[in-house]
């Protein structure tokens, strides 16, 4: 039999890996083995090398550049218009405006067309700007070309495009993706080179990750009736999920319950903190700090974090940025971090703990808001994962399967419900602080009132996700293996406008109609044959698609009088072609023949599938033609 393989893919905010592991089984008796593949990227302007991760960060080139830098393998000795990965990062920081960051976040931005050119955000550079959807589209360009270099088995020869078409591929994306994003990321990979690809939740490729390198040891960690929460605090997001342990005739089974908002809020939160602490001591002492010293102090503040973080015997960490002085004789600035600073900004700054009812703070609108992605308002962690475990409280009682799931974890506290997790999964590499994980632990034990509470252990923080990613890869290629009941972590609707008589002064709501609900599994179609609706072809019309995380109990079919009480994903403006007069009564969206009708309310039965690539498809048919209309959740705006 031929060696097959089955690659995962993070697709990370700040960084991206890549892991491989054989689809064919091993021998009896030998272990299985995911490895994680070096990735080639300029690591200096004279310097290429491998590492384990790709800083997700693209950097524009100027002219100069692109004559002088270094080209990379697959570049075939063309000079680089951008470049991508550590050099990128740290050259980029010093000249923001040529500096793509964060575009994976962008893709969930309600407010913006993430296939516009709009990185880098607030750039001059207009020509040169690129759009969040072809970011992604480099980024695993990139990655693509290194596993097409990746030596292969005991041979050591390089993976060939046909191999690699033969491989199953899967690419995480955040638990908190609407299904915008989720259809942008896997046509980005499509256009990236790397075929159709599944799509997985990151703290679900977590949670592969850990059950894989425990083994058959995962059922003596674990019981019936836990609640698992998988605590995922990265560089730029802090993403939550929840995973239930239930009994099935004997047997261990995993679902996954709830997830949280996709929140900006991170460990780089933490560096800005720092520094701009240590700014304002040096301007108190008349030192004045400009943008350049100002990103130097941020790089000088985050590595002092993680020193003192990993050592506990030092007190403090020297920081030193470059004078403004022209002389050639200019001093450098000095400073330094002290662990004291650091507790108190880190930890009780970012991390105090706090009581259940302690939500995030919303501050007040201001008549006018700068356009950009919307970060989180109150920079206070703990608020956000108390938010979270409230509102997955307020899911699971909207479904009674989902109520039965957690009995044994629910809590309440000052009068307020909320889900009260048995057992906690650290990912992200904000984790690799051993203090930090303590504060998340000591807020939830406070949260449980100091009922048990385990830690589960073998995270690896910084590369679980591409590790899991190929574990869930290999189990799907396989049809074997343990696997989290999950499918859509949302419910999704379509707005609806009500048939009701004009009454002067009142606005007609826009009702909302369920066509996927929570939990509704890859592979899986739903039809709603009960009712008509009635659909306007050949001229202009508006689509507006909702969705929320709260809702667990609606089902297909299930109406909201008011669509304001959900979250807006997306709005499609399109011109659907009308019945045509032809042999095919199967067409898919065809423009209008010449034999058209002009434009026609028609009544359609509604039809919503989920592909076995995690993505929805809503279908529109008319009975008496057979004509169908496909529309789907990938734009945002008008």
């Amino acid at each position: 039999m031929d060696t097959r393989y089955a690659i995962g893919i993070d697709l990370g905010t700040s960084n991206s890996a890549l892991a491989i592991t054989s689809i064919t089984p091993v021998s009896p008796g030998s272990a299985e083995s995911v490895q994680m593949v070096p990735i080639m990227q300029l690591t200096s302007a004279q310097t290429i090398d491998s590492k384990t991760t790709l800083p997700s960060a693209l950097y524009l080139c100027t002219d100069q550049e692109q004559r002088q830098l270094p080209t990379l393998p697959w570049d075939e000795g063309q000079p680089p218009a951008s470049v991508i990965g550590r050099f990128a990062s740290a050259h980029g920081s010093l000249l923001p405006e040529r500096l793509v960051t964060s575009a994976k976040s962008w893709l969930c931005n309600s407010h913006s067309d993430p296939q516009q050119p709009l990185l880098p955000w607030n750039s001059t550079l207009e020509e040169r700007k690129v759009s969040p959807f072809d970011a992604q589209v480099q980024y695993l360009r990139h990655l693509r070309h290194t596993i097409l270099r990746h030596e292969l088995g005991s041979n050591k020869q390089p993976m060939t495009a046909a191999e690699l078409e033969q491989c199953t591929v899967t690419i995480t994306v955040p638990a908190s993706f609407d299904e915008v994003a989720r259809i942008l990321t896997a046509d980005a990979a499509e256009e990236a080179g790397w075929g159709q690809v599944t799509l997985l939740e990151e703290q679900q490729a977590a949670f592969y990750h850990w059950l894989e390198q425990s083994g058959d040891d995962w059922r003596g960690q674990v019981e019936q009736g836990d609640i698992i929460l998988v605590c995922d605090i990265g560089g730029g997001t802090a993403d939550f999920s929840l995973i239930a342990v239930l009994e099935q005739q004997g047997n261990l089974h995993l679902e996954r319950i709830s997830v949280g908002d996709h929140i900006l809020l991170g460990g780089d939160n933490m560096d800005l903190a720092l520094a701009y602490t240590l700014k304002a001591e040096l301007e108190g002492d008349g030192q004045k700090i400009d943008n350049g010293q100002l990103l130097s102090l941020i790089h000088s503040c985050r590595r002092a974090k993680e020193t003192l973080f990993s050592d506990d015997s030092l007190d403090s960490f020297p920081i030193s940025i470059p004078s403004r002085g022209a002389s050639l004789f200019a001093k450098t600035i000095t400073t330094r971090l002290t662990r004291q600073q650091l507790h108190t900004i880190a930890l009780d700054g970012f991390l105090p703990i706090t009581t259940i009812e302690q939500q995030p703070t919303k501050q007040p609108r201001s008549g006018l808001k700068e356009v950009g992605l919307n970060y989180a308002s109150d920079a206070v962690l703990s608020k956000h994962l108390a938010q979270f475990l409230v509102r997955s409280q307020i899911n699971v009682e909207s479904n009674p399967t989902l109520k039965a799931l957690a009995t044994k974890c629910q809590g309440q506290q000052n009068g307020i419900a909320f889900i009260r997790p048995s057992a906690v999964l650290f990912n992200g590499g904000i984790f690799k602080a051993a203090p930090i994980r303590q504060r998340v632990f000591e807020l939830l034990q406070s949260f449980n009132d100091n009922q048990p509470l385990r830690e589960l252990q073998g995270a690896n923080f910084d590369l679980a996700v591409a590790k899991g990613a190929a574990v869930y890869a290999r189990t799907s290629a396989r049809g074997e293996g343990i696997r989290i009941k999950a499918g859509t972590a949302r419910s999704y609707y379509i707005g609806i406008e009500s048939s009701m008589p004009a009454i002067p002064g009142l606005i007609q709501p826009l009702k909302a109609l369920c066509v996927v609900p929570q939990g509704m599994e890859e592979g899986s179609e739903f039809s709603l044959d009960d009712r008509e609706f009635s659909l306007m072809t050949g001229q202009p019309v508006e689509f507006r698609f909702f969705s929320s995380s709260v809702r667990a109990g609606d089902v297909v079919g299930s109406q909201i009088d008011d669509a304001e009480e959900l979250e807006e994903t997306s709005q499609l403006e399109i011109t659907l072609p009308p019945i045509t007069n032809t042999s095919d009564q199967s067409s898919q969206s065809s423009p209008p023949s010449q034999t058209s009708q002009p434009s026609q309310i028609i009544p359609v039965k509604l039809h919503s599938h989920i592909t076995e690539l995690g993505t929805l498809e809503l279908w529109m048919q008319h009975h008496e033609s057979g004509q169908r209309w496909k529309i789907e959740f990938n734009v945002r705006g008008h």
